[in-house]
């Protein structure tokens, strides 16, 4: 991809009180996707609405006005999977705290925060942070189409010194 920026990990860390698809519980996986890049997946994890997949998936991004769509299903043996809500979000403020190119912080620092608002599907504040020497976006995304759910998550960025860069 000659138009890559770079990368983005998503790193899926759990789901909280998605709902109920089977009998008593689900079995849950995540599927996120940006504009026309193929779908990235996650673990099944049998029999919970709590689930705690703590995986790592990885984005090229070109466009960075572009939505990630994620949404959650239900693993079915006999039928279609069925589906478990969905939200999005958008990486312009982080690409842009990216962009200032930082150092040095004092580990935990938040360098900005991302408001709750209708536009977006994020539970509660949204914190860009200095962690490690690099900065991370940690969110919490409350599911849409689906009666209850969210999904915990974090954002980094990956440098690839043939992309195109920020």
């Amino acid at each position: 991809m000659e138009n890559m920026m770079g990368l983005l990990r998503i790193h899926i860390q759990k789901g909280v009180n998605l709902a109920v698809r089977d009998m008593r519980s689900s079995d849950p996986y995540v599927v996120v996707k940006m504009g026309k890049q193929q779908k990235l997946k996650t673990r099944v994890v049998k029999k919970n609405v709590n689930p705690e997949w703590n995986e790592k998936l990885t984005l090229s991004v070109a466009d960075p006005n572009l939505p990630i769509r994620l949404s959650v299903y239900d693993k079915d043996t006999f039928s279609f999977d069925d589906k478990m809500g969905d939200a999005e979000f958008e990486i312009g403020t982080f690409i842009k705290v990216l962009r200032m190119g930082l150092e040095g912080l004092p580990d935990g620092t938040i360098i900005t925060k991302v408001q709750p608002s209708r536009k977006n599907c994020l539970a509660e504040e949204s914190y860009i942070v200095w962690s490690k020497g690099k900065v991370v976006q940690n969110m919490v995304l409350r599911l849409r189409n689906v009666e209850c759910g969210e999904v915990e998550l974090q954002l980094q960025w990956i440098n690839v010194p043939s992309s195109r860069g920020l």
